[in-house]
């Protein structure tokens, strides 16, 4: 079966995985915990990560009692999640969020630097389709992604497999790995994306998930 080209993350996930190295630093990602606060989320809500990748923000949620449900096209990144935190293994499941779906709606939804991975504009409507199908009458949605709100960047996705060099941030170690897929877009662009599919914008800006993000949009959204 042939693979969509965003599945190139679990390729990348094994290599570096197998090289015995963690691709991003656990840290966890400031503006979730923020925009929960700031939208009374509590510990008995219902959460779900899209794109929880090893962890960084699930992790951290669960340790302190939410209720979180984190998932990822990659099955090597939900395995190294639960091997590494198997208390909470049911909690890590694996979901193509452009072509499944969940039972029920949610409280909260997040997603952080994972729409950037997805360069093709049907890609991108499923995406944000996702979000205004599984939360609730009073959900909230956190969308976060690569940019500064005015670049506007996009890959090329019959080369997300290929193998390219890769600088691993805590060792400096070069890594030839899947180069997987990269699109940044202007906050207008984004906007237009986010209104064209139902969700209604509550705030945007621009923040950063150091040492893992220098810049990333984000769009606070509802149904």
């Amino acid at each position: 079966m042939e693979r969509h080209y965003y599945e190139a993350y679990d390729d990348r996930y094994r290599q570096v995985h197998g090289a015995g190295l963690q691709w991003e630093f656990p840290k966890p990602t400031p503006i979730v915990g923020a925009v929960m606060e700031k939208f009374g989320i509590e510990k008995n809500a219902k959460i779900l990560e899209v794109g929880c990748g090893e962890g960084r923000d699930a992790l951290d949620l669960l340790g302190q009692g939410y209720n979180v449900l984190a998932t990822d096209i990659a099955p090597q990144a939900i395995s190294w999640c639960r091997e590494k935190a198997p208390k909470f293994a049911e909690h890590f499941q694996v979901l193509d969020c452009l072509h499944g779906e969940r039972n029920g709606q949610f409280d909260f939804i997040y997603g952080i630097a994972v729409l950037h991975m997805l360069v093709l504009d049907d890609d991108r409507r499923a995406f944000y389709r996702f979000f205004r199908e599984h939360l609730g009458k009073r959900g909230i949605g956190l969308i976060c992604t690569m940019g500064d709100g005015k670049a506007e960047i996009c890959s090329d996705p019959s080369e997300a497999f290929l193998l390219k060099d890769r600088t691993h941030q805590e060792t400096g170690k070069v890594l030839k790995i899947a180069g997987t897929s990269c699109r940044m877009v202007s906050f207008s662009s984004m906007e237009a994306e986010l209104q064209g599919s139902g969700l209604i914008i509550l705030e945007t800006g621009v923040t950063n998930a150091e040492p893992n993000f220098s810049e990333l949009m984000y769009a606070v959204v509802r149904r």
